[in-house]
């Protein structure tokens, strides 16, 4: 079968290959995959896996084989595949604890964006109680800041999206950013809790604008950019303070049908900024590291 494997080589940091077909577990179901979702993470890191690797995490298909062992979903149940390794192909081995059913009225390309975004995102904002606190968004115009934007202001938060540029400021009042900011330089608003998806110096900027009690939550650093915080920038009185890390690798299943669940009653848009064929994959990736794409891509598989 076809899959995209991980390439190493400067023509990557993926390319088609054919390989085996996957042999599923007792415990796994067979899904045949529809749409695979590219993260910027994966493709800009891809030497974390190994070369000739099956690649990709994100996914929705159809089941055309039941886990053996009667676990998960039945035979022609289409499913979302969130966080599972080897994605990006043509048929897929999942466990079902890594799948989510895909509700009737949800297209199944915009349950492939789901994944890591979506689940990162609800992972985060459940940590605390978000209602009528001040929560900062970082990233806002990307998978991750577009699921976070919307599920805090479904919890009632007060949400301040910020981007890198005006060009990216489109459409996230819409999904329940009550500002959106290209600087945080001069806000004076103090928040509740931090989203940060962007890493570098911007890491320093937002620890200055975190509430007493507040949480700085890194979940990215797609900047590429060194973080360092100014001399005595880490000492303070009140409430304290704390940045926590992200990196919850543990089965999604009960996430993604939560996130499929409020898709379905139209309460969680999937953020689709790119869609095409997966033989365009190339071109996606170009995309993806030129910022071009503003949320997910979405490729279609032939």
């Amino acid at each position: 079968m076809r899959a995209l494997v991980v390439d190493h080589s400067e023509a990557g940091p993926v390319r088609f290959a054919d390989v085996d077909e996957p042999v599923p577990s007792t415990g796994e179901a067979l899904v045949e995959i529809r749409h695979i979702c590219l993260n910027f993470g994966e493709l800009n890191y891809v030497h974390q896996w190994p070369a000739g690797a099956v690649h990709g995490h994100d996914a929705a298909g159809v089941v055309v084989r039941a886990a053996a062992d009667g676990s998960g979903p039945l035979e022609g149940t289409r499913v979302a595949v969130g966080m599972a390794p080897h994605a990006w192909a043509e048929r897929v081995a999942v466990s079902p604890a890594s799948l989510g059913t895909v509700p009737e009225g949800v297209d199944l390309a915009d349950a492939a964006a789901l994944g890591i975004a979506g689940v990162t995102a609800l992972r985060v904002l459940r940590k605390r109680s978000v209602l009528a606190r001040n929560v900062l968004i970082t990233g806002a115009s990307g998978g991750v800041g577009h699921f976070a934007v919307q599920l805090a202001a479904l919890a009632g938060a007060r949400v301040t999206a910020l981007v890198g540029s005006p060009e990216r400021v489109a459409g996230l009042r819409e999904l329940g950013a009550d500002r959106v900011l290209t600087d945080l330089a001069g806000t004076g608003d103090r928040f509740d809790l931090v989203l940060d998806t962007v890493g570098g110096p911007l890491v320093a900027q937002a620890w200055s604008s975190l509430a007493e009690g507040g949480t700085l939550h890194l979940v990215g650093y797609s900047s590429g950019q060194e973080s360092t915080f100014p001399s005595g920038a880490l000492f303070g009185f009140g409430e304290p303070r704390s940045i926590a890390t992200y990196g919850d690798m543990t089965p999604t299943g009960g996430e993604m049908t939560d996130l499929l669940g409020l898709m379905a009653a139209g309460r969680l848009s999937a953020p689709v900024g790119l869609r095409g064929d997966w033989q365009g994959v190339d071109d996606a990736v170009r995309a993806l590291f030129a910022r071009k794409v503003h949320g997910k891509a979405v490729l279609d598989v032939a």
